[in-house]
């Protein structure tokens, strides 16, 4: 991806955005996330004895899950929609005398673009509320979290860019990003947790500090609860870690730097076999 052009990489992604501002599903999503965001910023923890607005801290603690289930649903289900929704289109775009890298970087900064404006509008709607009634503690923690949502989304977003560029075909595509979505929400921790109990003591807290870095939603539920002090809930990959760390900062930056790497392997892997096939 050598002498690669900007200026064209920014324009397939003011396109892409452009497209995925307009798909009623996108509309869809901002309204419900907002909606469900600022819902939980009000009743996220009343179960508990408490009512009323909450404040940056306990907001973000309350949406967490939410964000950990929706979000890689999402981007999977729009970045497998993006790539297989208009072959033609897709593939004259293709036979133009430019990278296929350029067109892949593109599309997928459009598409994470658009699905980040989706994001922003019920974080900010939240946070706005959450400001006039509570006040800004907590602001700072509430703005990584923001952050960590969006490495998320885009995480998954390449995810699922590698899983059409591997198939190619719209309902295979589909079926295995609604598994991944499965596999990495709701079975990975119990594989690994059954694992985990065939063995004991040491080596036991090296399977779940390794497998940590297996599934990108466990290391931003990880360092999400770390930024927001939260370390009654870190569960046991959470504890292992900052016991092999030592320290919350570099556990941190340890998670944010293992999202960043699971961002540009699928990524390299789908330019690659792009450039392999015959489009």
């Amino acid at each position: 991806m050598s002498d690669v052009n900007i200026h064209l990489i920014i324009r397939i992604a003011r396109q892409e955005l452009l497209v995925n501002i307009r798909n009623k599903w996108t509309v869809i999503f901002a309204a419900v996330f907002g909606l469900l965001i600022v819902g939980i910023s009000y009743i996220g923890i009343m179960a508990e004895g408490f009512s009323g607005m909450q404040n940056f801290t306990r907001t973000s603690a309350s949406m967490l899950n939410l964000v950990l289930y929706i979000v890689p649903l999402v981007a999977l289900i729009m970045g497998t929609l993006s790539f297989t929704s208009d072959r033609g289109t897709t593939e004259l775009l293709f036979s133009q005398p430019v990278f296929r890298g350029e067109v892949l970087l593109g599309k997928i900064l459009g598409l994470f673009f658009s699905l980040s404006l989706s994001m922003f509008i019920g974080f900010i709607v939240s946070g706005g509320i959450i400001v006039s009634v509570t006040g800004t503690e907590g602001l700072m923690q509430y703005v990584l979290f923001v952050v960590l949502s969006l490495l998320l989304a885009l995480v998954f977003i390449v995810v699922a860019v590698l899983i059409v560029t591997f198939n190619r075909r719209k309902s295979r595509s589909f079926g295995i990003s609604l598994f991944a979505w499965f596999f990495f929400v709701l079975f990975y921790d119990l594989i690994v947790l059954g694992i985990s109990m065939l063995f004991k003591g040491q080596t036991a807290n090296y399977i779940l500090f390794l497998s940590l870095f297996g599934n990108p939603v466990d290391m931003v539920r990880v360092a999400a609860l770390i930024i927001l002090d939260n370390v009654s809930i870190f569960g046991a990959a959470g504890a292992a870690l900052l016991r092999f760390l030592g320290g919350s900062i570099l556990s941190v930056i340890l998670l944010v730097g293992s999202l960043i790497v699971w961002i540009g392997i699928p990524l390299a892997w789908s330019h690659r076999m792009l450039n392999r096939q015959d489009i």
